[in-house]
């Protein structure tokens, strides 16, 4: 039976849907209310991201705030420049936020801050891009600790496995990654399968910046360089299609040049018949 048109669901509230603009404009808000707020803020950055492991480190400090992502929208927050600086010196922190990093407001001190963080790691499985840490080779031979339904799903993994009276048996030795090399999608999956931990979830502290202005860097900027853009082929590119289309152009006025002249040519030689005859 066909839904009713009739039954439309109506909205008996009055708050309003915010707006993208609404949004980045409360962070802006929220980053300088922080700068009032609390004495210290540092800058961190995160290798091996992983959202759970840092809600746990969120409830390690909740007397603290985090703030981690949208780096844009709080550098203004923070100020970009000297002149557009929300306090002294904290353009200085504008500049080093790009890539994985946020901002750490805290009442404590910078020398607890420290030691928390430097003893602070947590393992994890790698993914699809990590380099490996070590080189892992499986032996030939019986591999019980797989139960006997995961040996298409190993097969589809690449590995060189059968059943053997209802055991998974590798057919020879299978090397899953190599040091230094980083993993495909299939190696990651092998190695968590295998239990074996190559990621380490690890926060850096970058600098740190207190409400009277003291700015502090723990170590040097490591911004990549981007590289130079070549506009040489894009130019022949766009080169070789406008000569390409001057020519197709061209083409089609000598057709029709060609026409006009066959037509005026045909009509000369009817008026001379008719003046014959």
């Amino acid at each position: 039976m066909p839904k009713s048109k009739r039954n439309r669901f109506v909205s008996l509230t009055s708050t309003q849907k915010k707006t993208f603009s609404q949004i980045k404009e409360k962070l802006v808000n929220d980053v300088r209310q922080c700068c009032d707020r609390f004495h210290r803020l540092f800058i961190f950055s995160v290798q091996n991201m992983r959202n759970a492991k840092l809600k746990e480190v969120r409830n390690e400090w909740k007397d603290s705030r985090f703030f981690f992502g949208k780096n844009k929208v709080m550098t203004i927050g923070l100020g970009k420049t000297k002149e557009t600086e929300y306090k002294d010196n904290l353009h200085k922190l504008s500049g080093r936020l790009y890539g994985q990093c946020g901002l750490l407001f805290t009442n404590r001190s910078a020398k607890e801050v420290q030691k928390w963080f430097d003893d602070y790691a947590e393992t994890d499985f790698a993914r699809s891009g990590t380099v490996a840490t070590e080189t892992v080779v499986l032996d030939a031979g019986p591999l019980e600790d797989f139960a006997h339904s995961m040996e298409p799903h190993l097969r589809k993994l690449g590995m060189p496995s059968a059943l053997n009276k209802g055991v998974i048996t590798l057919l020879k030795d299978y090397e899953v990654c190599r040091e230094g090399v980083p993993l495909t999608s299939e190696q990651a999956s092998i190695l968590k399968l295998l239990g074996n931990k190559m990621s380490e979830f690890k926060i850096t502290l970058e600098a740190v910046w207190e409400s009277d202005g003291y700015y502090e860097e723990y170590r040097p900027a490591e911004r990549q360089e981007v590289p130079e853009r070549d506009d040489s082929g894009l130019k022949r590119s766009v080169k070789h299609k406008r000569n390409k289309r001057q020519k197709k152009s061209k083409a089609v006025v000598e057709t029709t040049d060609e026409h006009m002249s066959d037509s005026e040519d045909n009509a000369n030689e009817e008026v001379m018949t008719d003046d014959e005859d």
